[in-house]
């Protein structure tokens, strides 16, 4: 028997986990946190459904957090590998799971500190030491390799573009009488005519098909991101503001980098303070220029040239705390840049807190902003919101540029999967909030003819 269970992403965007039993051999594709509302949130502390040491493999499709962020906390019930993921995402993960067990037990000091938690002292979910165990278990495979997980059990990693590293997974199962079905979990799709990494491959076909529907109810804002970001920066230095960017650490901020130096370079902007506030932003900026086979064309024509595509003029990077909190006193116009995307942690919740009183400061947001998230609340127009335990007003301009999103919309996920050798039997939409999921199965139904079903959580399909 070979079963699907989707212990995540159903109903949200955050916590991607799908657990495939095939033949008493249990593997979880995507070990993802959840994020955004408290419901959600307090199932990371739920007890997995089943014995951790029952996995014989993780199988990871990207490095963002909301699809490994749980990995430390299997690690530390049992689970001792092997995880499956790219080269590039294990170069990502060195920086991405130290830095979210480092938030963890920074955001349970401060709960003990403030007596929010019914623990005393507040937990963690995992520690440093946690992740840097779950470091241990990665096991670099490149794309395009078959690989053998257990007689009858194959698994190939296909290039998706989202970030970099990003994979489709195609697992490979041995049925009856010679036959085998194949279940293409599409990871996070990216996007088509964007800079620095290549373009995700097109969905093959499968007898089974799990896909992000993320944006599959909206389409990008059809402008130029240059055209939109130059603006913003316009309005901005008129204001003497300065601007904020919450910026995933990965891919927003190196696509970021890469548009400021093009402007700076046209002279569609002046040169401005340009402030890289995130040390996993500085990292996985490092990761991005250290892999030059995942780039594309133009990307690697700038490197033969001379140029740094990554470094635009007057950029400083900031590494210490005390530096970061000199921040807080330049005046603008100025930008700065950093983590996290949806304003749920790190650093740029010390900017917010300093700056969104103030009515000079532009916030931009450059990606999808989860339900329940503080950039969510922001971007939908409330006039104050709690950071560090305290309502802060929202004075600040507040924009958003959708179209450096790193997810597909609507027309580029059926551009994905339009062409395929072979149709899927059914298509599970996942990774969506329920409008959006709802409206990617109408589409391919409508368009393909295709059987699309909306699992729930904890959901088990037999396939």
């Amino acid at each position: 028997m070979v079963s699907l269970t989707f212990l995540g992403a159903t109903g949200t965007v955050t916590g991607s986990r799908y657990l495939v039993d095939a033949h008493g051999t249990r593997i979880l594709v995507d070990a993802g946190l959840f994020q955004g509302l408290k419901e959600l949130r307090l199932r990371n502390w739920a007890p997995f459904p089943v014995p951790v040491g029952s996995l014989a493999a993780v199988i990871l499709t990207h490095a963002h957090i909301d699809h490994t962020g749980f990995l430390p906390r299997l690690v530390r019930g049992g689970f001792d590998g092997p995880t499956y993921v790219t080269p590039p995402t294990s170069r990502l993960l060195q920086a991405v799971l130290p830095d979210a067990a480092h938030l963890q037990e920074e955001e349970a000091r401060f709960a003990t500190k403030v007596g929010s938690s019914k623990h005393a002292p507040a937990l963690p979910l995992f520690t440093v030491h946690d992740a840097q165990e779950a470091l241990g278990t990665l096991k670099g495979v490149p794309f395009g390799q078959r690989l053998t997980l257990r007689p009858g059990i194959e698994f190939t990693f296909h290039r998706q573009g989202h970030i970099l590293g990003a994979a489709a997974v195609e697992l490979r199962i041995k049925v009856g009488g010679g036959d085998h079905i194949t279940i293409y979990f599409s990871g996070d799709v990216g996007r088509y005519d964007v800079p620095i990494l290549k373009e995700p491959e097109p969905y093959p076909g499968s007898t089974f098909l799990v896909v992000e529907s993320t944006y599959g109810d909206r389409l990008h804002d059809p402008g130029d991101p240059r055209e939109q970001l130059t603006e913003v920066i316009t309005e901005a230095i008129e204001r003497k503001g300065v601007i904020l960017v919450p910026a995933f650490a990965i891919d927003r901020t190196q696509e970021l980098l890469y548009l400021l130096r093009e402007l700076v370079e046209d002279e569609a902007i002046a040169p401005l303070p340009i402030f890289l506030d995130s040390p996993m932003g500085r990292e996985a900026t490092e990761a991005y220029r250290s892999c030059v086979q995942e780039h594309d064309a133009e990307m690697r024509e700038l490197v033969r040239g001379g140029v740094d595509p990554l470094v635009p003029p007057n950029l400083e990077i900031i590494g210490r705390v005390d530096e970061s909190k000199r921040l807080n006193t330049i005046s603008g116009p100025a930008i700065i840049i950093s983590a996290s995307g949806m304003a749920t942690g790190g650093r740029i919740l010390h900017h917010l807190r300093h700056r969104l009183p103030d009515p000079s400061t532009t916030v931009v947001f450059v990606g999808f902003q989860a339900e329940g998230t503080r950039g969510r609340r922001i971007l939908d127009g409330e006039r104050e919101v709690k950071i560090f335990g305290e309502m802060v007003p929202v004075a600040a301009q507040v924009r958003s540029i959708s179209s450096l999103s790193a997810h597909a919309d609507a027309d580029e996920l059926t551009i994905w999967a339009g062409e395929p050798t072979r149709a899927p039997s059914t298509v599970f939409v996942t990774h969506g909030e329920p409008a959006a999921s709802r409206a990617l199965a109408d589409r391919f139904a409508a368009r393909f003819g295709w059987r699309c079903l909306l699992p729930s959580l904890e959901e088990t399909v037999t396939l």
